[in-house]
């Protein structure tokens, strides 16, 4: 989940340059020993203020037992991106990214990724991308894998667009 807050509304080549250098930091893997870095080791790794607050509360919210990361596994969709949304900073994009890329949901579609929206424009010639909603209503369609649809698209949008994936640019695998 951290790694989905690093990766909000920026590019994939900006949030793996970050990524890779919090990850090299053994307390980012334990939310204990994350409330121990201060704002100074955060900033030289390159997160924001906001990022800062949202990753705290995300760690504040596990060690206080707020965030089962054991019981989401066992929870329904629905029910896992309300119970990580109900984090400051963790909407539903960031919950949905941890349930389709973390936890492997194969009918998860996150209707609010401006790159999901773009490719789905540009394979169906719209003159516009489609807003959340309408997108979402457009993934429909694709149950029960809404998941391999988004995955699709995404790979889509780097083809026209030439951009990596977040893990095309960091050096190693992606700690989980």
């Amino acid at each position: 989940m951290l790694q989905a807050i690093i990766g909000q509304q920026i590019s994939n080549r900006a949030a793996a340059a970050i990524w890779s250098r919090l990850a090299a930091r053994p307390e980012a893997h334990d939310p204990w020993r994350f409330a121990a870095l201060g704002d100074d080791d955060l900033r030289a790794d390159g997160l924001s203020r906001p990022k800062m607050r949202h990753a705290r509360a995300l760690a504040t919210a596990i060690t206080e037992g707020r965030l089962d990361l054991d019981a989401l596994p066992l929870l329904d969709d629905e029910a896992a991106i309300a119970a990580i949304s109900a984090i400051p900073g963790m909407g539903r994009w960031t919950a949905e990214v941890y349930l389709l890329f973390a936890l492997e949901r194969a009918d998860i579609f996150p209707a609010g990724d401006l790159a999901l929206a773009a490719a789905l424009a540009d394979l169906r010639g719209l003159d516009a991308r489609p807003r959340p909603p309408a997108l979402r209503a457009m993934a429909e369609a694709w149950q029960p894998w809404r998941g391999l649809a988004a995955r699709l698209l995404w790979h889509h949008w780097r083809h026209v667009t030439g951009r990596p994936a977040m893990d095309d640019v960091l050096a190693g695998p992606l700690p989980r």
